[in-house]
């Protein structure tokens, strides 16, 4: 049996025989929360922060999936539905969104949801890809099931081109 290493970034693992040592995992932490009967989450250290209760100004001839802009900390930032750009059907969203997640980086990007949750703890293993050949094309990281619920986890770097990409399809060209 291993002594544990007071300066190794190891840890004992409880799960099997006690005492075992085991090289530290990969551990994120991950805030939930909810657009419709799905179950999305961010990266916390991608959150910039949460507000309740705006409504987004809206955008003339935007794409389904932006909702419109809203000021948040002296910020304005585009807010996304979630659940347009996955699915590609929005939400019918009330005038004032009940909550609005920052999201950190230049694009100046916010999710719409219905509730937020507390942050929870996951292993980058537990993460399952969305796309069959590993490569997601959407905004979507993958797959992690937590609690019994499926939980999509977003990529805010894919937000914006997800949003756009959609609006493209339907743009007639000349």
């Amino acid at each position: 049996m291993k002594t544990r290493n007071s300066n190794s970034p190891d840890r004992e693992d409880t799960s099997a025989e006690p005492g075992r040592i085991v090289p530290d995992s990969n551990l994120r932490d991950i805030v939930p929360f909810t657009a419709g009967n799905r179950v999305f989450a961010i990266f916390a250290v991608q959150i910039d922060g949460t507000v309740e209760a705006r409504i987004p100004a809206p955008l003339p001839r935007a794409a389904n999936a932006i909702l419109g802009v809203v000021c948040v900390r002296g910020r304005m930032l585009t807010v996304l539905d979630p659940l347009a750009l996955v699915t590609g059907q929005p939400l019918n969203w009330s005038r004032s969104l009940p909550c609005v997640i920052a999201l950190n980086g230049d694009e100046q990007l916010a999710l719409a949801a219905e509730t937020c949750r507390d942050k929870i703890t996951i292993d980058d293993a537990d993460i399952e890809p969305v796309a069959e050949d590993g490569h997601p094309s959407g905004p979507a990281v993958g797959l992690v099931r937590y609690g019994g619920e499926e939980i999509t986890v977003l990529d805010p770097e894919r937000l914006f081109a997800s949003a756009m990409q959609r609006r493209e399809r339907r743009r007639r060209r000349f």
